[in-house]
């Protein structure tokens, strides 16, 4: 009997349930008004954007993985058929961005991986589904967020997701109940076939926060980006609104005293993908769109190049 791999049996699923209109929400787990940010215009960050920034950075690679090349990349694209790219696993990191605010404080960037990843018997908060098609004993972690968060000076101010897939909420566990957390618009919200297996897993990772903190993303008054909004209302660190991968996804300019940082999340997972131009593959729940948000990001890079580019997951 020929057996099927779990990534198959996902896309399998996947087109199954498509074909059959069935879908869920992502998370089951309450939403309010961000407490924080201001929507501005393109044309705002654009002024700012070559100037230093207070913000102190830094990246922190949790955790080395490895999933399937075509969820990470768009296969069929013509550069990627061009570069002879086939299916298989791809390595990647865990990351999470660190950013210290002189004023409002320390804040994080996705979360890390939390210490429940350490237990040999599997993490009770993910389900033995969701374990096996995202391949989890795959993980080798760096630090969880606890190692992280317990040798910091000042206490976690909030979390910024650039969106709710398990790579980017699978440290949240491990951040002090009531932080706030902070995400797109539809996030929690948005329907997806493969929801049906992953929203209890997502909700667990989440159970411990408040009720997530939308950004109050307002359409672009200039039309170069979907939304902007100045977080602290000081230039220092603004959302963008990069819809596709999920429906709330958000990329994050970030001003240090070195220059500006660009943190794409998952409109573009790996250094290939973004440096030929490739959006996300089967990961991705808007095609179309993560096309578009994906050359908007690259077109900012390309206007202003002195910009420190970091993708999702290399």
């Amino acid at each position: 009997m020929t057996k099927i791999s779990p990534i198959r049996l996902a896309s399998i699923l996947s087109s199954l349930l498509a074909l059959i209109g069935l879908g869920c929400a992502a998370s089951n787990h309450p939403t309010q008004p961000a407490d924080l940010g201001e929507s501005r215009s393109a044309q705002d960050l654009l002024a700012v954007i070559e100037e230093p920034g207070p913000i102190a950075f830094e990246t922190v690679k949790a955790a080395d993985w490895a999933v399937a090349r075509s969820g990470l990349i768009n296969l069929d694209h013509p550069n990627a058929k061009a570069a002879g790219l086939v299916d298989g696993q791809e390595k990647i990191g865990v990351y999470f961005h660190v950013l210290r605010h002189p004023r409002f404080g320390l804040f994080i960037v996705d979360s890390g991986v939390e210490s429940g990843f350490r237990n040999p018997d599997g993490n009770d908060r993910v389900s033995s589904l969701v374990e096996m098609a995202m391949n989890t004993e795959a993980l080798v972690i760096h630090t969880t967020t606890a190692e992280w968060i317990a040798k910091q000076r000042e206490p976690l101010s909030g979390v910024f997701l650039t969106h709710l897939h398990l790579d980017h909420v699978m440290g949240l566990p491990d951040v002090p109940a009531g932080t706030p957390v902070y995400v797109g618009p539809g996030e929690p919200t948005a329907s997806n076939f493969l929801n049906l297996f992953s929203r209890g897993t997502i909700d667990r990772m989440i159970e411990s926060a408040d009720a997530l903190r939308v950004w109050p993303f307002e359409a672009d008054p200039d039309h170069r980006f979907e939304a902007v909004v100045d977080i602290f209302g000081d230039g220092s660190v603004w959302a963008i609104h990069v819809p596709g991968h999920t429906p709330g996804s958000t990329a994050f300019l970030v001003r240090t005293p070195s220059g500006s940082k660009l943190l794409v999340g998952d409109a573009s997972h790996t250094r290939w993908g973004w440096e030929n131009g490739v959006e996300p593959g089967t990961f991705s729940l808007d095609r179309p769109r993560s096309v578009e948000s994906l050359a908007g990001l690259r077109e900012l890079a390309r206007e202003f190049p002195q910009l420190e580019v970091h993708v999702g997951h290399q």
